[in-house]
């Protein structure tokens, strides 16, 4: 820190120089992120939020009943009348809550101490995680030949211990959707807590589903499901950070339940104390704006999108992984290794991600990419090729 305060202006160039290091999503270069650029009222009402905190409810009341009405907007989407949970700080938090309230039930109910949980191949880091700060043991199902859980694979993990399952509505490598619906009865009849994350997909699948697509269902719908992540900041168009996560049962959030003497509330289950109600507030403004219309329409676009970069790279000669669910396309050269490709398109401006289940280049058609940009992307690939 300085000796003497510095001037403003000072301040703001220096930042921007650094800032200048930064890529920007409207150049529609970004090409594996799954967030996006906020939509700009959302950011409006982000900064008037700034100073509350939902750490403490009972200071700040009606950004309290803002978060409220938010996570029942979020359970009107998935299936449920009457939701519990919180807007948190993005996936990981609201992975980690969900597997701690799992632990914690299955403790309290079932007396298990050595807990395992069981994840598929395609799960989000997150989960790893979650089991090192919870001391819980992954073990992991294996995929089937169309990325997937396998069922059988699944089945054949579930102990004494297992505390939980945990399966992806929009996989982050590839976008697919596991088969959540046999899944959720497997953990309903063996009596296990079922976590569904679908921190990507669930701000899409809902509406693309209502417009016709063939996806399958995933939400609380399904008599097993108890809690399901979804992330406002991703598709919703919400600044970050604002994640979210979904219960079906109060006791899910009593079980993680601590003291909290000095505070307006005398219990708090959310990870972290401290919490911004400005994403609350701006996932409450966002979802207003744009309603169930506007996030269809948005969803449709991008799966246009989706489809129209997936048949230009069909038309080049190169091997797209799988046929898109959602709004991701993984594909490889026939000829050429995978990272080879990726520094050929870094070169060219690109900022790629590369799977790793399959290894392959990665494109995730968020809002920011429009259609020109695919062009230009196609245009390169076409050179490359």
């Amino acid at each position: 820190m300085d000796e003497k305060p510095i001037d403003k202006e000072i301040i703001l160039e220096e930042l921007s120089e650094m800032h200048k290091l930064d890529y920007d999503y409207a150049d529609g270069r970004i090409l594996g992120s799954m967030c996006t650029e906020a939509h700009p009222f959302a950011k409006e009402v982000y900064f008037k939020f700034l100073d509350t905190n939902l750490g403490d409810p009972g200071l700040f009341k009606g950004t309290k009943l803002i978060e409220r009405k938010v996570i029942e907007s979020i359970g009107e989407l998935l299936s449920i009348e009457n939701p519990y949970g919180n807007i948190v700080t993005g996936g990981t938090e609201a992975n980690l809550m969900a597997i701690r309230a799992a632990r914690n039930h299955a403790r309290k109910y079932k007396g298990i101490t050595d807990g395992e949980i069981i994840i598929p191949a395609s799960a989000h880091f997150s989960f790893k995680k979650a089991a090192d700060m919870l001391n819980l043991k992954i073990v992991e199902a294996n995929l089937d030949e169309n990325y997937k859980i396998d069922v059988n694979s699944l089945k054949s993990l579930i102990s004494d211990n297992t505390v939980a399952i945990v399966a992806i509505a929009g996989t982050t490598e590839l976008g697919l959707i596991d088969p959540i619906k046999e899944i959720s009865e497997i953990a309903f009849e063996n009596n296990i807590y079922f976590h569904v994350d679908a921190a990507f997909g669930g701000f899409s699948i809902p509406f693309l589903r209502k417009l016709g697509f063939d996806l399958p269902v995933f939400d609380f719908s399904l008599r097993g499901v108890c809690s399901i992540t979804v992330d406002p900041h991703k598709m919703g168009l919400a600044p970050i950070p604002a994640g979210g996560i979904i219960f079906r049962k109060e006791e899910y959030l009593e079980v993680m339940a601590v003291d909290s003497p000095y505070l307006t509330v005398k219990t708090q289950s959310t990870i972290v104390g401290t919490r911004l109600g400005a994403s609350s507030a701006a996932t409450y403004a966002v979802m207003k704006y744009f309603g169930k219309e506007g996030y269809s329409k948005l969803a449709k676009q991008l799966m246009d999108n989706t489809m129209f970069f997936k048949e230009g790279l069909d038309e080049l000669g190169y091997k797209v992984v799988c046929e898109p669910e959602l709004n991701i396309v993984a594909f490889n050269h026939p000829d050429m290794e995978t990272d080879v490709l990726a520094r050929k398109l870094e070169k060219l401006g690109w900022k790629t991600s590369v799977a790793k289940c399959p290894v392959a280049i990665r494109v995730v058609l968020m809002n920011h990419i429009k259609l020109n940009h695919i062009k230009e992307l196609l245009e390169d690939l076409k050179e490359i090729f």
